[in-house]
């Protein structure tokens, strides 16, 4: 009974990382023509947050130590559920981007301790990290495929429909105030630093940064890129939906796989290997969904497994929150610049063949970068 709160309490948590990101993606058109909003303001609505969740990453395990693990997960999602709230009561352009900062801030803090979080009550299942993405997947997905259909039925209130998501953050919040009753163990022993110095912590910060601009990229450029190719923008919006939701069951059987056998390294490179084909087959104009497939599958295998090595590489909750919390800072700063620099490229060249050879290129160099973490030492360590 214990380990089923404690599963529900990271499958609330982690639905709450995304949905005040997603749920903008598809009204921002609309809200840049109803608010007279800039392109440039436009963006900042969903790069803020993604930047803030690399920027203030090491914030998390200062304030774990202050606070204890699970109070400053539901410090952080408060944070995230006030800002989607405050949505709903004050609409504008400055709250919205307000908004996008604060929760991205949250959102910063939450992430990395929930690595530690299972690290602490899961030591021996990193597996269970399979909960944290596939529930973070079914938030993004949920937030993004529902926002067109909540903004008709609402009467056009944009404040409605952004701020309808703090509902998850209030249930999430339910759940945590357990962990505020329990004294015992809240805090820190010491106090952490980062592995700045570690060779193997900086490896998996390139590969979670390499992952996340390869994610975001595809993310931000799938329906442009559909659209540029031919297809209308309802069949160009529908491959972005296949691509997001194939996510969810391979990021529930990916980690479990890589738990059980200890063969990370097989499907690091699956997974890499799978988003180069989905590259390759876009770059030759060979059918779209089988790409789009393709790419899902890497990009469901990669992220799961990106939050699990510093899990299975640490001894400690509080060293697995300071790895986690050094990978997804320089991580998601990486990441965030992805979606920019395709966007530089189709500018300079008016076609995606040069962004999509980047990606290519991106891709090969995080496949060395897994090569160079998983050795035969880390094989052994894994399946042990």
């Amino acid at each position: 009974m214990r380990n089923l709160f404690l599963l529900l309490a990271i499958f609330m948590a982690s639905l709450n990382l995304r949905p005040i990101i997603t749920s903008v993606a598809p009204l921002l058109g609309t809200m840049q023509s109803d608010l007279g909003m800039s392109g440039l303001t436009a963006s900042l609505l969903t790069t803020l947050p993604v930047l803030c969740m690399g920027i203030f990453a090491p914030l998390a395990t200062a304030l774990r130590d202050r606070f204890g693990l699970e109070r400053t997960i539901f410090i952080a999602l408060l944070i995230i559920t006030g800002a989607t709230a405050f949505r709903g009561i004050v609409s504008s352009v400055t709250i919205l981007v307000v908004t996008a900062l604060v929760g991205g801030i949250g959102i910063s803090l939450a992430g990395p301790l929930l690595s530690g979080f299972i690290k602490k009550y899961f030591p021996t299942k990193p597996g269970i990290v399979s909960i944290y993405s596939a529930s973070m997947t079914l938030g993004a997905a949920l937030a993004s495929a529902l926002s067109i259909p909540i903004y008709n039925r609402s009467h056009h209130s944009f404040g409605l429909t952004l701020s309808c998501w703090a509902i998850l953050g209030i249930v999430a919040l339910f759940v945590w105030s357990a962990f505020l009753r329990n004294r015992a163990g809240q805090q820190s022993p010491g106090r952490s630093r980062l592995p700045i110095r570690n060779k193997r912590a900086l490896l998996l910060t390139l590969f979670f940064g390499l992952m996340s601009s390869m994610f975001y990229s595809l993310t931000a450029w799938i329906s442009p890129i559909a659209h540029s190719f031919g297809h209308s923008a309802a069949s160009a919006a529908v491959l972005l939906t296949v691509f997001t939701l194939i996510q969810i069951p391979v990021s529930l059987t990916i980690p479990t796989l890589v738990a059980r056998t200890g063969k990370r390294r097989f499907f690091l490179i699956f997974c890499s290997i799978s988003e180069l084909i989905g590259v390759l087959l876009i770059l030759f104009h060979l059918p779209m969904l089988a790409a789009v497939i393709c790419l899902g599958i890497g990009a469901g295998g990669l992220f799961p497994l990106a939050l699990m090595l510093p899990i299975v590489e640490t001894n400690t909750s509080e060293e697995a929150g300071a790895w986690s919390a050094m990978s997804q800072c320089g991580g998601y700063i990486i990441g965030a610049l992805g979606p920019l620099l395709v966007g530089a490229i189709y500018d300079g060249t008016g076609s995606f063949s040069a962004a999509l050879l980047v990606m290519l290129a991106i891709i090969v160099t995080m496949i060395g970068v897994q090569l160079l973490i998983t050795g035969r030492k880390a094989e052994a360590h894994a399946s042990s």
